[in-house]
């Protein structure tokens, strides 16, 4: 990269103020719901580094309007946890998938259980959003595509399956990039016109597969450590997986290039994002180690 390509050091430092913020909520966040966060990957580096994904792909926004995208990532970071190291079955993944959409239905949390106790007050939250009585059904739909993707791995994991590239992708859900985008959609105020919001969301989808690949190129040597799915472990070569990302990517321009009228923070939200991972990925992880 030229020095005429990196970002004007004012606007970096102006976009790691904000990151530094929404960082110091991460870290509240750590501390208030301690039987989710105890294990050791839920380190400082990866309230950091999040933080900081969310403060370069949206520099327009504060840390105010960040706020529930960084706080809704880092619940979905501590359900994957649950999910895929906690667990001990796909059964298991099951109930904690029915106590979870129990609490986005409007139930109480049980005792106890940090992960639905920090979801009831992200809907808590949401709900309070202008945005949310139209927007709202997207939330759950999304947190619900959320939890059968993650049900779904878990079943391949201990089945034994391997599934195509296509069902892998097709399984993107499993990410949560979604579901993250759309309480961030609510909290500040997306499209409620249902033309809109289609386009949207597919928009969304999109980068999400987008984002899968990045991913998995960036954590293979965890992803073989952990037992974690992964695109290089499904006996595709990574040259295909690379030609994947960019076909995926171009899908995806083509799709944001829409909204840039209408809709320019979301659309240059959505292309930072997949931009942003497309970076971040060749050198790092967001999860510390165990």
């Amino acid at each position: 990269m030229t020095a005429g390509r990196w970002p004007g050091a004012t606007d970096a430092g102006t976009i790691c103020a904000v990151a530094g913020r929404s960082q110091r909520d991460m870290q509240d966040w750590l501390a208030a719901y301690p039987e989710l966060f105890s294990a050791r990957p839920f380190d400082a580096a990866l309230a950091s580094t999040l933080s900081m994904a969310m403060a370069f792909s949206g520099p327009w926004f504060t840390s105010e309007q960040l706020r529930m995208a960084n706080k809704a990532c880092l619940w979905a970071f501590g359900l994957d946890w649950r999910v895929d190291y906690v667990a001990t079955s796909a059964r298991e993944v099951g109930e904690v998938a029915r106590r979870c959409l129990a609490v986005a239905d409007g139930r109480d949390p049980e005792p106890g259980d940090d992960l639905t106790r920090f979801l009831a007050d992200i809907r808590k939250e949401l709900t309070a959003s202008p945005a949310f009585p139209a927007l709202g059904h997207v939330w759950h739909e999304e947190l619900r595509r959320m939890l059968e993707a993650m049900t779904l791995e878990r079943e391949w994991r201990d089945g034994g399956v391997t599934p195509t590239l296509d069902a892998y992708l097709d399984n993107a859900d499993n990410l949560g990039f979604s579901f993250a985008f759309a309480s961030h959609l609510i909290h500040t105020g997306g499209p409620a016109d249902p033309e809109a919001l289609a386009l949207v969301r597919e928009a969304s989808w999109a980068v999400q597969r987008v984002v899968r690949l990045l991913n998995d190129l960036g954590t293979f040597e965890r992803d073989v450590k952990w037992g974690d799915l992964n695109a290089l472990l499904l006996g595709v070569p990574r040259e295909e997986v690379d030609r994947r990302v960019a076909a995926l990517a171009d899908r995806s321009r083509e799709l944001i290039g829409p909204l840039r009228a209408g809709h320019p923070h979301i659309a240059g939200y959505l292309e930072r994002q997949m931009d942003f991972c497309a970076g971040f990925y060749r050198l790092a992880d967001y999860w510390g180690r165990f």
